[in-house]
């Protein structure tokens, strides 16, 4: 599905302190600090929320936010205000980060999306849901402990593991194959459509897309 075309802004960037009852929505990536973890298949909810941030002009550059654990961005999308973050915790304590920021904002777990990998959908597959299992992933885990399950979820799939036998720790800290790195750029735009759709439209769908072409 191709990427729909920018909305009109509403606005330039918005202080928080006059958003008033506007929609507010938090759009977080997952993954863990550090060089020896960029590439890797864990940081794939990093990787998308970059390049949707950088596909946003509103939403400027990353800043550390260090009282709230994470870089952040924000800034008006149409008629909704985007707050965007990476926590900078450990990947196992994902979740106080979405709950400072959450709390800060004001953000309630419906307005929330989390984008990250999925060791059981097998790579060129997104899926798409609200609320449901963590599935053994621990980031999820965190997240789902600090603010309930009712937050949406945009899950990327970098399985199956090759070989069978490798644990599912290791192998969702090893970078991508050549042939699945060449697929990236296509991920990254069907996750920027995905949610330039959730802002726009105000809804996650429960649904199945494929970017390989």
């Amino acid at each position: 599905m191709g990427l729909f075309q920018r909305q009109p802004q509403a606005g330039t960037t918005v202080q928080y302190y006059t958003v008033g009852q506007q929609r507010t929505v938090l759009l977080v990536g997952l993954g863990n600090v550090g060089r020896e973890y960029e590439g890797t298949r864990h940081n794939i909810g990093f990787y998308c929320l970059d390049a949707f941030v950088r596909a946003q002009e509103a939403l400027g550059a990353w800043v550390d936010k260090k009282d709230l654990s994470c870089h952040l961005v924000r800034g008006q999308l149409g008629e909704t205000m985007v707050v965007a973050i990476k926590p900078t915790t450990l990947m196992n304590l994902s979740g106080k980060a979405v709950q400072a920021v959450s709390r800060f904002y004001k953000i309630a777990p419906e307005n929330i999306i989390v984008i990250h990998d999925e060791l059981d959908i097998p790579f060129g597959h997104i899926r798409l849901r609200v609320g449901g299992s963590a599935a053994g992933h621990n980031g999820i885990k965190s997240v789902t402990q600090a603010i309930g399950e009712a937050y949406g979820r945009v899950r990327i799939g970098v399985g199956p593991k090759r070989p069978a036998a490798v644990d599912s720790a290791d192998f969702v800290l090893q970078r991508f194959t050549k042939d699945e790195q060449a697929q990236l750029p296509n991920l990254s735009k069907e996750v920027t459509a995905i949610l330039t759709e959730y802002i726009y439209g105000g809804q996650l769908p429960h649904d199945t897309r494929s970017f390989l072409v």
